[in-house]
């Protein structure tokens, strides 16, 4: 179906890889555009509540962008580039009623790095090294860098990861709050699928407000409390908020669809 994507499903989990191990996995123009298609199926499929997204192999989650398709772009065309891609894959997927959870195996750098940041939660192995090394080509990060790296570890932080072109360590992107947890290698997928479990557990109608309530927060132009208030008024209405309160009230475990 795809040529750079392979798509699994695990029971209610849809596993989505990106599959160019030879380039570790950059992002070229067709991938971002079979990776928007392969989320936005998965997001609507009611039989998938969680989406894990990873690299193949054990070297790279995603290298960064495929530079030489865009060597030679000029203003107009590098801005083109920037627009479609947060919107059609970057944006999307932080926007994804679906919850994305980003196994980040080795390298995430410059586009790759963008692709775990606009992840719901992050999970990266201990050999890991992240990094947004654009200025280092004479550009800066075109797909949300700036702006996500700023809100998930501060604007001191973000300046010198970007400024110096550097990489940091698994450890590190821990401690600055840039990935949810770190484990070994060979523990990453199931400590993904644990954590995907959990969410499992839960009402999908009530995750996919949360997700809208949370981003609200970093929207220009919207008050991120009435939305909140908004979306918590619509959770009354809906089946899962009939059973899990009835649930409560029979003190069973609830049983919740997407």
């Amino acid at each position: 179906m795809y040529n750079n994507v392979l798509v699994e499903q695990k029971g209610q989990i849809n596993l989505i890889t990106i599959n160019r191990p030879k380039q570790l996995n950059a992002l070229n123009k067709e991938t971002i555009e079979e990776l928007h298609n392969a989320i936005k199926t998965a997001d609507e499929d009611v039989n998938t509540g969680v989406i894990i997204l990873t690299g193949s192999g054990d070297k790279s989650f995603v290298a960064g962008a495929d530079i030489k398709e865009f060597a030679d772009f000029n203003i107009a065309q590098g801005g083109e580039l920037a627009l479609k891609g947060q919107q059609s894959l970057f944006t999307f997927i932080e926007n994804s009623s679906t919850p994305v959870i980003a196994a980040v195996n080795g390298f995430a750098l410059g586009g790759g790095l963008e692709l775990a940041m606009c992840s719901h939660i992050r999970v990266a192995s201990s050999n890991a090294r992240m990094g947004l090394p654009e200025v280092s080509l004479g550009v800066i990060p075109g797909y949300g860098g700036t702006q996500r790296l700023t809100q998930l570890v501060g604007r001191g932080k973000a300046n010198e990861m970007v400024f110096t072109a550097g990489m940091i360590k698994a450890d590190e992107a821990l401690t600055w709050g840039l990935v949810n947890h770190v484990v070994e290698l060979d523990e990453l997928m199931t400590t993904a699928e644990a954590i995907a479990a959990k969410i499992l557990n839960n009402s999908g109608t009530a995750i996919a407000s949360a997700i809208r309530s949370i981003n609200a927060n970093y929207n220009d132009g919207i008050h991120g409390y009435d939305v909140e208030v908004e979306e918590f008024g619509k959770c009354f209405g809906t089946a899962d908020f009939k059973e899990g309160s009835t649930a409560f009230l029979e003190k069973r475990k609830p049983n919740f669809r997407k």
